[in-house]
């Protein structure tokens, strides 16, 4: 498997590349955010290790980048930025997940095994049915694909609006706290700004609901939190 590394830092960027050589994959480094977008136009890799403090365009915008124009690549955004606030940062530009420095290499090997796993299962299961594919207001969402069509189209969720629809949906009716979705889905124990939620809320209610400013699907609990009901 191709790994893409990267990482402005030379030892560190080298260091990594090291590791996973010796694990048996296939790694590259650049070490800027130009240079990455550039060579992920060029290469097709299994995933990506992105710095977040890089120089010119930093890891956040190399982020939105990826995803804005379709590259979905599994990635792990590396950081000395560890405070819950950037981790919710990472997550919202479409991050796979997010692993604080100084990290262990054995931590660091089961979060990208994890992530490389989760891709090969979703290509396994896309091309045919499943228990976790579900139609929700006219829209097939499939959880393992991580992907919503609907009219023909296809819109790509990342891994945690995925995950944050999957809880919401397996908490039917309930209520859900802001405080409850940091820590159930997103593993954040630390007081974290819980407004990052609402623009996950946001994007979902984009592309689930027929009138995302007048939502019958993914309802706001004053007070509480959110409640998926399910779609006519």
């Amino acid at each position: 498997m191709k790994i893409l590394v990267v990482e402005d830092e030379v030892h560190i960027a080298e260091g990594l590349r090291f590791n996973l050589e010796a694990e048996g994959y296939d790694a590259a480094i650049v070490y800027d955010g130009e240079s990455a977008l550039k060579t992920l136009v060029g290469d097709k890799f299994d995933a990506v290790i992105l710095d977040v403090m890089l120089p010119g365009i930093n890891g956040f915008e190399v982020m939105q980048h990826m995803r804005e124009r379709g590259d979905y690549t599994p990635t792990l955004m590396l950081t000395a930025r560890g405070r819950p606030e950037d981790v919710l940062s990472g997550f919202e530009a479409g991050a796979d997940d997010y692993l604080p420095k100084p990290f262990d290499l054995n931590i660091f090997f089961a979060r990208l095994n994890g992530l490389l796993r989760r891709s090969e299962w979703s290509k396994s299961t896309a091309a045919s049915p499943s228990e976790d594919v579900v139609n929700i207001n006219g829209r097939t969402i499939d959880f393992n694909s991580m992907e919503l069509r609907s009219d023909g189209q296809i819109n790509h969720l990342t891994l945690m609006e995925i995950k944050l629809l999957r809880y919401l949906f397996d908490n039917e009716g309930q209520a859900v706290s802001r405080k409850t979705i940091l820590e159930e889905v997103w593993g954040l124990q630390e007081d974290t700004d819980t407004r990052a939620i609402d623009n996950f809320i946001v994007r979902l209610r984009k592309y689930l609901e027929d009138e995302p400013n007048n939502p019958r699907i993914l309802l706001t609990v004053r007070g509480v939190g959110y409640k998926f009901v399910k779609g006519i």
